[in-house]
């Protein structure tokens, strides 16, 4: 099959990375649903990607601006389970980081829970402060330059 992953234009496509977040974040996770999803799940709210292996949805993420135009956050990156350790969240993240860029964002930051903490600091994000609990799940935030 042919992994993809692509900026989300359609709705079909939005249910499909909205599909996938709840299957990483609410059935794997345990986080409550209507913390998952929120006022920016729309194709107007944020921009959204979702990766394909085939016709199925394996991954999502989306990049919203954060403090006006000068900041993009990068939120709900999700992979399924099966396909973690096969480079789908560094494509993911590779869109999402062009699409910031292509946008004029300046920085890129991000709520990193803690198990993959490691992942963004190999793609050259910065922890900037403690630890704390989102949705019952230890974090850290951190940032980049684009």
């Amino acid at each position: 099959m042919t992994r993809r992953v692509k900026r989300v234009e359609t709705d079909e496509e939005l249910a499909a990375a909205l599909a996938v977040r709840e299957r990483v974040f609410v059935e794997e996770q345990g986080v409550p649903p209507e913390l998952e999803v929120d006022e920016y799940d729309s194709l107007d709210g944020a921009t959204h990607f979702v990766a394909f292996d085939g016709d199925s949805p394996v991954g999502a993420a989306r990049l919203r601006a954060d403090e006006g135009e000068t900041r993009g956050k990068v939120e709900r990156v999700a992979v399924l389970e099966t396909y973690r350790g096969e480079g789908l969240g560094a494509r993911l993240m590779d869109a999402v980081e062009a699409a910031a860029e292509r946008r004029g964002f300046e920085a890129l930051v991000l709520h990193a829970q803690t198990a993959v903490e490691g992942f963004y600091a190999r793609r050259g994000y910065r922890r900037v402060g403690e630890e704390f609990e989102e949705a019952g799940i230890r974090h850290v935030e951190m940032v980049r330059s684009v």
